[in-house]
């Protein structure tokens, strides 16, 4: 029996098809410059931006769902190139509010009768999203806002995730084998992720979660929840007004310290990540704001995340080899949390690493600052392309969106200076040198056991050598498919030479001029083919080191 949520994923599913069909049709003329046949063709970093302008458009008149959608693409530099991640990464989720009677129905459906529930509810929203829209209102003598799921979301996500889902297949087309996985991933992550976002059952345990691990710090403030007005699509807590984050002459009116209020958002998403594990992960200035007493205001715990101890450890000795200017430290971290390819060439990723570093230095301060580091390797992790694991996704969002806030805040603020502090004081920086010495100590260990039983095991083969009784198994890998490649261009240059040399046979002794013209033309192909074969180019990475965002936000002005 087909259930009305599927008949309306059918119906969405057409509607994101014919939506999508311009993309569509340019992609397949990317691989077939005449759809059905042609070489492929380059699509230079212009015609990338023109067509992430046509895919924003896309996203935001498909709605809520595919909103969040571009917002998660704008995090995964390993499924998208630069380009379209630079125009994706202001997506915002303002959409106009829904019908307060509408609204009203969710929250008695949750709680009860509105006028029992509450003192006095305020019906004019004072902000809207594409899942939920949050209201003010009093409850038990306190201000309160209440965060209200926008009514009948659950099945427009549910369709649009199975139009998603039925829309893999053809997206699959147009991207090599990498992207291809990453986007099967991409695809589960995102449904996981707009489950969560939409239970604030959850948003609630999170924000708990981090409230608790900043008991007693006044630097910044975290709603309380009211559990009793609270419930799966309704979320209650404490209304703390304050001074939006990036409104500078206003803090600059109040008498506020701009460069220590960038400071403490810095160290307190250090301590979130590093520290604590748990981490609120949409940091962007509307869910930032700061208190008369300079405390940073944290809303909205919808987008939070965690980080295992594994990629805790990782991301302090990422920290660690950029404040040290490391480059072969900082690929050695890459590697092992699963950013960069084992694989990858080394001296190639070192000099993106230093380029990275010179560029930043080229600024008016002489100071590199992690978020263009990141954004260089975003840029190669495409390009060659690579997986990112989603928390890592999100703490690297993280880190690029918080550097830009402290940036605006104090266009001089050094970001590497206050991640060494903190990493020093709480001895990050002792820690990593320590294991630095136990692995120096357990190779040195390894290298003294291998003096005593190396000599041996060379002595044995050698002697089988002598007598003739070693067998050397080879096994030849050939990912690039080389020597396919090889074989394929002898047997092409081969059969041509048969063919000419018959042709000139034909021609010059049995004078059969018609016969040999034959000949000749039906090796035309083979000609065609193997000149083809040399023609095709390879993709290598970019050679402009000016690859970061701002820098193409700046060419794109000019």
């Amino acid at each position: 029996m087909v259930t009305l949520v599927n008949l309306r994923a059918y119906w969405r599913f057409l509607v994101v098809i014919r939506r999508f069909s311009p993309l569509i049709l340019a992609y397949w003329r990317d691989r077939k410059r005449f759809l059905l046949f042609g070489r492929s063709r380059e699509v230079d970093a212009a015609t990338q931006r023109e067509r992430a302008d046509v895919l924003l458009d896309i996203l935001l008149t498909l709605g809520p769902t595919f909103i969040k959608l571009g917002q998660l693409l704008s995090t995964r530099p390993d499924v998208l190139p630069p380009a379209y991640i630079d125009v994706l990464e202001g997506l915002q989720d303002d959409v106009p509010p829904a019908d307060w009677t509408e609204s009203k129905r969710v929250l008695e459906d949750e709680l009860g009768p509105v006028e029992e529930t509450f003192d006095d509810f305020d019906t004019e929203s004072i902000s809207g999203a594409s899942l939920g829209q949050v209201y003010t209102a009093r409850f038990e003598g306190e201000d309160v806002a209440v965060k209200v799921r926008r009514p009948g979301i659950e099945s427009l996500v549910e369709a649009d995730l199975r139009a998603i889902r039925w829309s893999l297949p053809i997206v699959r087309r147009f991207i090599g084998g990498g992207r291809a996985f990453s986007i099967e991933n991409l695809s589960e992550e995102f449904a996981k992720t707009i489950r969560e976002e939409m239970n604030y059952r959850r948003e609630r345990e999170m924000l708990e979660e981090i409230k608790a691990n900043f008991a007693g710090d006044d630097r910044i403030r975290i709603p309380e929840v009211y559990e009793a007005a609270s419930g799966p699509r309704v979320l209650t807590m404490e209304y703390i007004g304050g001074t939006k984050i990036s409104r500078i002459d206003e803090l600059d009116a109040a008498g506020l310290d701009r460069t220590a209020i960038a400071e403490t958002l810095q160290e307190v998403y250090l301590q979130m990540i590093i520290d604590d594990g748990v981490f609120h992960a949409d940091p962007h200035p509307g869910n930032l704001a700061v208190d008369a007493d300079g405390a940073v205001v944290f809303y909205d715990f919808g987008m939070s995340g965690r980080v295992d101890p594994f990629v805790q450890e990782k991301i302090v000795e990422f920290y660690v080899a950029v404040a040290r200017q490391d480059t072969d430290a900082i690929l050695d971290t890459l590697i092992s949390m699963g950013t960069l390819s084992p694989e990858v060439d080394r001296d190639v990723m070192g000099e993106v690493m230093n380029l990275a570093i010179a560029d930043a230095r080229g600024e008016q301060i002489e100071q590199y600052r992690v978020n263009q580091i990141i954004e260089q390797v975003e840029s190669t992790i495409y390009e060659f392309p690579l997986r990112l694991p989603r928390n890592l996704a999100l703490v690297l969002r993280v880190a690029t969106v918080v550097e830009g806030v402290c940036v605006t805040l104090d266009p001089e603020f050094d970001f590497i200076a206050t991640a060494t502090n903190y990493l020093e004081e709480e001895g990050y920086y002792e820690q990593t040198a320590r294991e630095l010495a136990e692995d120096a100590g357990r190779q040195l260990q390894r290298t003294t056991e291998s003096l005593f039983t190396v000599p041996p095991k060379a002595e044995a083969f050698l002697d089988r050598a002598n007598r003739g009784d070693l067998h050397v198994d080879v096994t030849i890998e050939d990912e690039s498919r080389v020597l396919d490649k090889l074989a394929m261009r002898i047997a092409y240059s081969v059969l041509l030479a048969v063919g000419v040399l018959s042709a000139t046979i034909l021609y010059s002794f049995a004078e059969e001029w018609r016969l040999a013209a034959i000949v000749l033309l039906l090796a035309t192909p083979l000609a065609v083919a193997l000149y083809r074969s040399f023609r095709k180019k390879r993709r290598t990475i970019p050679g402009n080191p000016q690859f970061t965002r701002q820098g193409m936000r700046e060419r794109r002005d000019d």
